[in-house]
C-alpha cells in the first residue's frame, strides 16, 4: 500500500492549521500541525515532511527567513500560504525557494489541487515494467558537461557534485533540457512547470530562470547555458545528449 504523503502545517493559528489538517486528512495526507519554526524543525529532523504549508506573517522568525533553512536543510515541498499578497512578496516567496505561493482566504480545493501538483513535481513515477530498463537512457542527459537524471530528479556539476534543485526548478531545467536549441516562451514554460494549476503571478517565470542560472551558470550576469531572446522567452544554448 502506498504510504500516505506527509504535510507539515505551519502558522500560529490554531484555527487556520486545524481546518487545514482536517481537510488535508480527509483527502488522504498525514498531517503534522506546528506553530513556530523551532517546532518545524524538530519535527523535520525526527519526522521529515514531505511538503510543508507555511505562512509568513509568523511571531519571532520571519517567514522568508524559515522557507531559506528548509531550502538548505531538506529537500521537500514549500508552498506558502499567506495573507500577504503584494507582489513583491510572491517573487521574494519564490526567490528563496517556495514551489508555489497561495494567498488568504483561498479556496481549499485549489489549495489541494496545488499541493498535490507539487508533490507529483517531487516524485518520480516508477516504470511500467521491467522492460523499461531498456529505455532508460533518454532519462540522463548531458550538456555542457552536466548530467541530469530525469528519472532519479538529480544534477551533478562537470565536477560530479549533486546540485539541490527545488522542484519548480528542476521541471524548469528538464524542459530547457528536453528542447535544446529551441526558444521556449514564457508560456510554454509555464505550462511545463506548474500546468493548469498556474496562476497569473506565475508570469514570473523570469524569477525561476533567474534562481537556476544562479545555480549552473558560471558568471549569472553573462549567461552561457541559458541565455533569453528578447520578446520570445529563453533558450539552452548546448547540444544534450543521451547519457
Amino acid at each position: 500500500m502506498k504510504q500516505a504523503s506527509h504535510i507539515a502545517v505551519l502558522d500560529d493559528e490554531v484555527d487556520i492549521t486545524l481546518l487545514l489538517a482536517n481537510y488535508l486528512q480527509g483527502h488522504g495526507f498525514r498531517v503534522t500541525q506546528v506553530h513556530d519554526g523551532r517546532s518545524l524543525t524538530t519535527l523535520m529532523g525526527t519526522d521529515p515532511a514531505d511538503l510543508v504549508l507555511l505562512d509568513l506573517g509568523l511571531p519571532g522568525e520571519d517567514g522568508f527567513s524559515i522557507a531559506r533553512r528548509i531550502r538548505e536543510n531538506w529537500r521537500c515541498g514549500l508552498v506558502i500560504v499567506t495573507g500577504r499578497g503584494d507582489a513583491v512578496d510572491k517573487i521574494v516567496g519564490l526567490e528563496v525557494g517556495a514551489d508555489d505561493y497561495v494567498t488568504k482566504p483561498f479556496d481549499l480545493r485549489e489549495l489541494v489541487a496545488r499541493v498535490k501538483a507539487v508533490l507529483r513535481r517531487l516524485t518520480p513515477e516508477a516504470p511500467a515494467a521491467p522492460a523499461a530498463a531498456a529505455i532508460a537512457s533518454p532519462d540522463r542527459l548531458r550538456f555542457a558537461g552536466w548530467r541530469l537524471d530525469t528519472a532519479a530528479r538529480s544534477l551533478h556539476s562537470p565536477q560530479g557534485e549533486e546540485v539541490p534543485l527545488t522542484g519548480g526548478e528542476f521541471d524548469l531545467l528538464c524542459a530547457f533540457a528536453r528542447h535544446p536549441g529551441r526558444v521556449l516562451s514564457r508560456d510554454f514554460l509555464l505550462e511545463q512547470t506548474r500546468g493548469r494549476e498556474a496562476a497569473p503571478f506565475d508570469r514570473t517565470i523570469d524569477v525561476q530562470v533567474g534562481r537556476l542560472r544562479k545555480k549552473i551558470e558560471a558568471d549569472v550576469d553573462d549567461p552561457q547555458l541559458i541565455k533569453s531572446v528578447r520578446g520570445a522567452g529563453y533558450i539552452l544554448v548546448p547540444p544534450v545528449s543521451n547519457d
